[in-house]
């Protein structure tokens, strides 16, 4: 197992202000829309991982601060997405509930082991379902809210010579 496998659950639980040390922060200007106030100010935020070497960036508001919690947000999820572990049937037992919203501060780790889950039955919903203690049909619609973990579920569904999983 790889040091980033084996940290990522570690990386996914810091709170803010320590995931934030661990990263590299580069403010630019704001592509877009805006007029004169994005082509005089560097508000968007890009947010490069350290250890992972995953970066995120966001330029949606017209705030550095809020662009900055908006790509912390988004990193966590694009370590959720890249960094596969080993699915063990004790990380079900740790799995709290899906949060209600994915912007809910535990959703990337609970995105994570949901795709490492996914992962270890060959991208299968069904097989996943049944061990995560759900339906198949409640699984997908928890990850259909989700494009881009959606999309990268098809990519390796498509990878693997499986049909892709159609929307709800």
């Amino acid at each position: 197992m790889t040091t980033q496998e084996t940290e990522r659950d570690h990386w996914l639980n810091l709170p803010d202000p320590e995931l934030l040390k661990e990263c590299d922060q580069e403010s630019c200007r704001s592509r877009g829309k805006g007029g004169q106030k994005v082509n005089k100010t560097s508000v968007a935020i890009r947010l490069t991982h350290r250890f992972s070497g995953i970066s995120a960036e966001d330029d949606s508001s017209r705030s550095q601060h809020e662009n900055r919690l908006h790509a912390l947000h988004k990193l966590r999820h694009n370590i959720a997405l890249q960094i596969r572990k080993e699915f063990s049937q004790d990380s079900v037992f740790q799995m709290e509930p899906a949060p209600a919203l994915s912007n809910h501060q535990r959703y990337s780790l609970w995105l994570a082991t949901v795709l490492d889950c996914l992962a270890a039955n060959n991208w299968d919903p069904k097989e996943t379902a049944l061990q995560l203690n759900t339906t198949r049909t409640h699984l997908l619609h928890l990850l259909f809210r989700d494009s881009a973990a959606w999309q990268y579920i098809n990519i390796q569904r498509t990878q693997s010579g499986l049909y892709l999983l159609k929307g709800n």
